[in-house]
Formats: C-alpha cells, structure tokens, sequence
C-alpha cells in the first residue's frame, strides 16, 4: 500500500460520519406526513434578526426571527383574527397548526429542508408554493411571497385560513361520505382539492389520509380550549 493510500485513519472515519449524517438528511422528507421516528434533526435556534434602528416615532422594532420550537397554542389570537377574516373555524385551522407541528419550523432549518427536497413545505402551516400562490390574489398578502412563510408565521396562519376558506368554496352541499365539513377540509388542505371531492363522494380514504384524519382528532379537543 503507497503512502498516499494509507492516509490518517482519523481523516477518513470523519469523513464518513459527515457523509453518513449529510444522507440521513436527505432521506428525511418534509410535506405533511410525518416521518416515521417523531425525532428530527436538531438546529441551534436561529439568530435574532437584527433590527434595524427605530425612525424617529416609530412604535416598536420589528420581531425577532422565530425559533423552531413553539406551541401553536401560542399562536391563538392570530388564529382567531385570521379565522374570523377568511370565514372559516378557528378550532379547525388550531388544529392544522397541531397536526403540522411535527417538524422544527425554525427558518433555518425549513430553507435546508427545502434544499434537498424542493419540492417541501414552508412555514408553520406547511404550505407548499403552488397552494399559497393560487390562495394569494385578491387577498390582503397578495404582495407577499412563499419564500417569507418561513419567517412570518402570522402570514402562514393567514394564508393557511383563506386556503380552507378556498377548499370550503368547492365543497358540494351534501357530502356522500359520513365525514363533516372539517373534516372534509383538513384533508383537502393534507391531500388536495381533488381528494377531498373525492372523499365528499364516498371514496374511501387511503393510511395516509386516514393517519391525518386520526390526529386531527387527537388534536381536535386541545385546538378547542386553545381558541375559546
């Protein structure tokens, strides 16, 4: 074996490690359903985004950068204001923000995410691009783009009501299936408008859906006394 084959054992174990944790990475995927292990990988909360100095009159500085971990409990007033402005049930939409909890949400994080599976979700409503570009016009974020989901969660929560509200829109009167509006609408924000026509029609629903279903439901009580 020549010199430059045998090499540092040291060098070559790190390499393999950073390799080894950069794959695991990227078989973790984002979208709506959760991964098998509620474990994800950690990132150190992102740094405060430096605020600018205030003019002079100013009222208040802008927010920090949020973190990943929260509660959506936290988030009820603008649960609560954004239900009211696109129609639709507050209790409902608090309990999408519970069954999307299921991954860090710090900016950071989602835009590594989304490096390696572009096709991945933003923000704490995990929106995905087409669906919150199509929810956009004519509304009040109309001049608002996906990429600021990460960073402004009140916009997530915005935007992620007047999706149900659109998703309510094509909903037909009687539903064939023996599930209720909300329900009907947590999958159709989970599985798209396609499928909650379908479910309306009495298609049975596939594990997926039907794991979403499930935590809908275990999420549904808490969602309730949050908003109240």
């Amino acid at each position: 074996m020549s010199e430059e084959q045998k090499g540092p054992r040291w060098g070559r174990w790190i390499v393999i490690g950073v390799l080894a944790a950069a794959g695991w990475g990227i078989v973790r995927g984002g979208g709506h359903e959760p991964a098998a292990s509620s474990a994800a990988p950690s990132l150190a909360p992102s740094a405060a985004a430096s605020a600018p100095s205030a003019a002079p009159g100013a009222s208040s500085a802008p927010p920090p950068k949020p973190s990943g971990a929260y509660d959506p409990a936290d988030y009820a007033a603008p649960v609560r204001k954004y239900a009211a402005e696109a129609g639709v049930n507050p209790q409902l939409l608090m309990a999408i923000l519970y069954n999307e909890a299921y991954k860090p949400h710090d900016p950071d994080f989602e835009r590594a995410w989304q490096r390696n599976k572009p096709d991945s979700a933003f923000g704490i409503a995990n929106m995905h691009r087409a669906a919150f570009d199509d929810t956009k016009p004519g509304r009040p974020f109309a001049d608002r783009r996906w990429e600021e989901l990460p960073d402004d969660r009140n916009l997530a929560i915005q935007a992620a009501a007047w999706h149900l509200h659109d998703l309510a829109g094509q909903l037909p009167v009687r539903a064939s299936a023996p599930l209720d509006k909300d329900e009907l609408l947590a999958l159709g924000y989970n599985a798209g408008a396609g499928n909650m026509l379908a479910f309306a029609r009495g298609v049975k629903i596939g594990p997926q859906a039907q794991s979403y279903l499930d935590r809908l439901h275990d999420n549904w009580a808490r969602s309730g006394e949050a908003v109240k």
